[in-house]
């Protein structure tokens, strides 16, 4: 009996100091606290990027405007031309051969028209023979600069200062009226053309009537390096497309150094405006299967997985458009330690404080 009683008794203590460790362990796990906010609302600016194509303020095709062949060629690929300067030279003699006969034809009815002249004037021909040899005259000199013009396209200058491209006709071919030489590209200052959404235009036109710096944009290039020239939105195509529901921006950027070229591609960096914005810190998201989620905290301190629609990122942060409000909380840490349904011990901290901390905060 003495020795039941003592087992007994063991048992219990077993039991009772099993219980007490076990009330020990939950007491010390509901003392872990997580930090908790709310999103950020308020009116901030965000930075969109669009590919966007560069092309030369002037770029044009240099074709041959007379049939011959190329006889001299003045200037090199990739070269810098001053306009006036001479660059192609296709060989004249016809068009020489051309113009003096012009000329001689126009010497010869001048001849004729003095000597009518004389005899009109001793009333040997009527008025009309005169006026008849006057117009033959006219059209003579006519003919005369006819032939000046037809030489003169045998000479090829360049109509603005420019890059040229590579030739599409080599020195001796045998080039006929219209055929491209080569282009030339005036690169002084680009032209950026890239596509707005629907929503982000009417964003910037409203912004713009407010902010005279609204229409100041940057350009990320391909090597991913930002361009150290400001550009400024300089047109506005008219009709948006009706298939994309995007319209066209023309943005010129000065370009000294002539680094940029045409034909180039890039990013366009413009800011946009955004109303009464939900931002919340990245690091309070996870991501299941291509989704963003938030664990959203209830008034009962229970956790609850919510998807959420990210409108636009920013560094360290997320602009919301779906999912969750204003007045949610959501947990800021420990995301990985707990699941849909656990209730949690929490720490509110005022979402200005948790944004401050970040590298970038919100403007």
């Amino acid at each position: 009996m003495k020795r039941r009683f003592l087992l007994t008794l063991m048992s219990v203590g077993i039991v009772y100091g099993g219980t007490s460790c076990s009330e020990k362990h939950e007491a010390k796990e509901e003392k872990v606290k997580y930090l908790v906010t709310s999103p950020l609302q308020q009116d901030t600016t965000i930075t969109k990027e669009y590919v966007a194509q560069i092309h030369a303020f002037q770029h044009i095709e240099v074709r041959a405007l007379e049939k011959g062949y190329l006889q001299k060629i003045f200037v090199d690929e990739g070269q810098r031309v001053q306009q006036g300067q001479l660059m192609f030279q296709i060989m004249p003699l016809l068009y020489q051969a051309e113009l003096k006969k012009a000329e001689a034809e126009a010497k010869y009815v001048g001849i004729e028209y003095q000597n009518t002249k004389k005899l009109a004037s001793g009333n040997v021909v009527s008025n009309n023979e005169l006026a008849l040899s006057e117009a033959k005259l006219d059209k003579a000199r006519a003919e005369v600069d006819l032939a000046k013009t037809h030489l003169g396209f045998t000479t090829i200058r360049a109509p603005f200062t420019g890059i040229m491209d590579h030739f599409q006709a080599r020195l001796g071919s045998l080039v006929d009226e219209g055929d491209l030489l080569t282009t030339l590209s005036d690169n002084s200052k680009m032209w950026v053309y890239y596509n707005v959404p629907e929503a982000e235009y009417l964003a910037y036109q409203a912004h713009a009537k407010s902010n005279d710096k609204a229409a100041h944009v940057r350009l990320r290039m391909a090597n991913n390096e930002v361009f150290d020239q400001t550009g400024v939105v300089q047109t506005i195509e008219a009709d948006f497309n009706n298939e994309t529901g995007n319209i066209a921006f023309r943005a010129t950027f000065p370009n000294p150094k002539g680094l940029l070229r045409n034909g180039e591609t890039g990013s366009v960096l413009m800011t946009v405006p955004l109303k009464n914005a939900l931002i919340i810190p990245q690091k309070a998201t996870f991501e299941v299967l291509e989704k963003k989620y938030v664990f959203v905290v209830g008034k009962d301190n229970v956790v609850h997985q919510q998807e959420i629609g990210i409108a636009s990122e920013m560094p360290d942060l997320y602009v919301i458009k779906s999912g969750i409000t204003a007045n949610d909380r959501i947990m800021l840490e420990g995301l990985r330690k707990v699941k849909d349904g656990d209730k949690i011990a929490s720490t509110f901290t005022a979402p200005q404080g948790v944004i401050s901390h970040l590298k970038v905060s919100a403007e």
